[in-house]
């Protein structure tokens, strides 16, 4: 559940800061996890912590809350600061209503707050005329006013609205695990916190709210605590980065892309460091081995630095997740679904739904949540059969399928056996023929953990081990249910270059806006009633095309109304496209993949070509001139897309 921390107060008053940490070092089975961490965080500064799996983010977060104590080291947060916690899964009584769990009845205006809200629920599921209930809901009212609470009730009305939490009287116990993030969410929010502390908020969030959440977050006057794996999200919403590496914090003082820039930096530092240190040891090793003796001062003192740069510990090097692995080879049908329609419970997911995938399809699937996308990629898999229509697969089709709830782990089985039940050994993408164990060490499995029960890893852990066994299966067509979810950045970016070499069909759900920027070319729009709406380009290119249609809506709507003409004058039928306009809409949504995917592709080249300045110069000219003949297409796609 979110917790509101309460820390003693021993800190010296002089100290501005919000919260300061001072050589805190935790431990897990003697290993240290933290070691020595010591930064502070002043009011309405915006920190994100970012790190690998395992690198002991969570753990802060929770000793920063007070969920979980420090071994050693001091943690103050200046006097009356209100912290609020949000879990990765958040946890309640499952017999608690919603406004039990948003509600804090532990501040005097939040009680009131919980009584009107349940009162009101109350009173509307009657039929209004309980005069028990009117009395009461009228008091609490009155109550509010004295106590200035209207403001608060308006902040959360918003929230909750933004939040689609609509039945407040509903049990905890009844929500899915995205709803009860919600919950969890409104109350951190509504709470109006000093200090925010955000473990993964957005898993489970749809794009729209994300948006929304990332908006909100930006503007409000808390200090905010953050961990995600949504880049966009951090680069957006952060001030200062904190990076945990091997126990230990490096701050920079800037979000997501400076922190990058920086980090580039430090590593071409420590580099030359090493190049130069490595140049010394030669120098110095090759003046011993010519039996210098060690009379003078000046020889034992150069004696002595050779000893010392010999026995001096060396940085260990991050290790890397290598994503390697060869898929089949894929004929020309990939598969055909006709007709497919799909509902539960009288809601309508799909609706005579029809598309042809083909090999080196890469598509992006993205919608509010409940809209079918999971029910979608089941029935490509043949895990759903359709009310009607035909899913028609391929014969050479080798499905690779990453669920959301991770189906096919088997948590009694030691990891290394999980992993063999595919292959003993592995053919990788560079034609390298490798063990299971060796492919577990390039996926960051040590060979202790690869004899742990799978149910004993981490979520992250389970998620890795579950896509490496995916991969080893040598898939043609990827289905991919929100694949960043419990996934570090390091691996995502693993992912996102394997899946930029892999070469058969991609098809994606995601709600993270940078992942499908990278892997996708094209969209599916789940509109709810079962419509689907296709889009060409990434997920940048979609959200543009909307702001372009809701601006021609709003032009549209601001154009004076045509004069009325006389009935007897029959009105005109709506025209359909013309042959040659037909043609020149299809032809234009190939050109503005085409120009997306070379954008694409540019962006690699002057990421190659930084120290050439005659190619840089003409690759930005290259890009000016897309840049306009985009603009160009899309108006005229969107105008002949409204008339279609």
């Amino acid at each position: 559940m979110l917790a509101i921390a309460r820390f003693p107060q021993d800190k010296p008053e002089t100290i501005l800061s919000i919260l300061t940490l001072e050589g805190v070092i935790k431990r897990y089975d003697t290993k240290p996890l933290l070691e020595g961490v010591t930064f502070s965080i002043e009011p309405g500064e915006k920190m994100g912590i970012i790190g690998p799996n395992g690198s002991g983010k969570t753990t802060l977060l929770r000793i920063v809350a007070g969920i979980e104590p420090a071994d050693d080291g001091r943690v103050w947060r200046s006097n009356d600061a209100r912290v609020a916690y949000l879990p990765q899964q958040p946890v309640f009584d499952d017999a608690m209503t919603v406004v039990d769990a948003v509600f804090d009845k532990g501040d005097p205006t939040m009680r009131r707050l919980h009584d009107y809200e349940e009162a009101v629920a109350l009173l509307n599921k009657s039929d209004g005329s309980d005069a028990a209930l009117i009395e009461r809901v009228t008091d609490l009212a009155h109550e509010l006013e004295v106590a200035g609470g209207w403001e608060l009730e308006a902040h959360a009305e918003a929230i909750l609205g933004r939040l689609g939490i609509t039945d407040t009287t509903a049990l905890v116990g009844n929500l899915s695990g995205g709803q009860r993030k919600r919950v969890a969410m409104a109350r951190a929010l509504i709470l109006r916190p000093d200090l925010l502390i955000l473990d993964e908020p957005t898993n489970h969030l749809d794009a729209e709210t994300i948006a929304w959440l990332e908006s909100y977050l930006a503007r409000m006057n808390a200090a905010l605590l953050l961990v995600t794996h949504d880049r966009y999200f951090l680069d957006r919403v952060t001030n200062n980065m904190l990076e945990l590496e091997r126990g230990r914090t490096h701050r920079f003082q800037g979000n997501y892309s400076y922190f990058l820039e920086k980090k580039a930096e430090r590593e071409m530092q420590r580099a030359t460091e090493d190049q130069k240190r490595s140049q010394l040891m030669k120098q110095e090793l090759a003046w011993l081995r010519r039996g210098a003796k060690a009379r003078t001062t000046k020889q034992k003192a150069r004696v002595d630095r050779a000893t010392a740069l010999l026995e001096a510990p060396r940085e260990a090097g991050e290790k890397e997740l290598k994503l390697s692995a060869a898929s089949s080879r894929l004929g020309n049908k990939v598969f055909d679904l006709v007709g497919v329609s799909k509902s539960y419970e009288g809601l309508v997911l799909l609706d005579n739904f029809s598309h042809t995938f083909e090999r080196g399809d890469r598509i992006g699937i993205i919608g509010p949540n409940g809209t079918g996308k999971t029910t979608l990629l089941d029935m490509i898999a043949g895990l759903v059969t359709p009310d009607s229509g035909v899913v028609d697969r391929g014969q050479t089709v080798v499905l690779g399928y990453y669920d959301q709830e991770s189906r096919a782990l088997k948590d009694d089985l030691r990891a290394i056996e999980y992993i063999k039940e595919v292959a003993e050994v592995v053919k990788t993408a560079e034609g390298d023929v490798i063990t299971a164990g060796q492919m577990m060490e390039r996926f960051l499995f040590a060979p202790a953990t690869q004899y742990a029960m799978v149910g004993s890893l981490s979520g992250g852990e389970r998620r890795r081990l579950y896509l490496l066994r995916l991969l080893m299966s040598a898939p043609n067509v990827l289905l991919l249910d929100e694949p960043t979810n419990d996934f570090d950045i390091p691996t995502l970016v693993a992912l996102e270059d394997y899946l930029d070499v892999f070469d058969g069909c991609l098809i994606v759900v995601s709600h993270d806006r940078y992942f499908l920027d990278r892997t996708i070319d094209h969209i599916f729009s789940f509109e709810g009633d079962g419509k689907v709406k296709a889009y060409p380009g990434n997920y940048s290119a979609f959200l543009e095309r909307q702001t372009q249609e809701t601006r021609a809506a709003e032009a549209e709507a601001r154009r004076p109304a045509p004069p009325v003409a006389p009935s007897s004058v029959a009105e005109p039928k709506a025209r359909k496209l013309s042959y040659k306009e037909r043609q020149e809409f299809e032809q234009i949504e190939a050109r503005i993949a085409a120009a997306e995917k070379r954008k694409e592709a540019i962006a690699r080249d002057l990421d190659r070509s930084s120290s050439d300045f005659g190619k840089v110069q003409a690759l930005y000219e290259e890009t000016g001139k897309l840049d306009l003949q985009l603009e160009k297409d899309l108006e005229r796609w969107t105008e002949l897309g409204e008339m279609a």
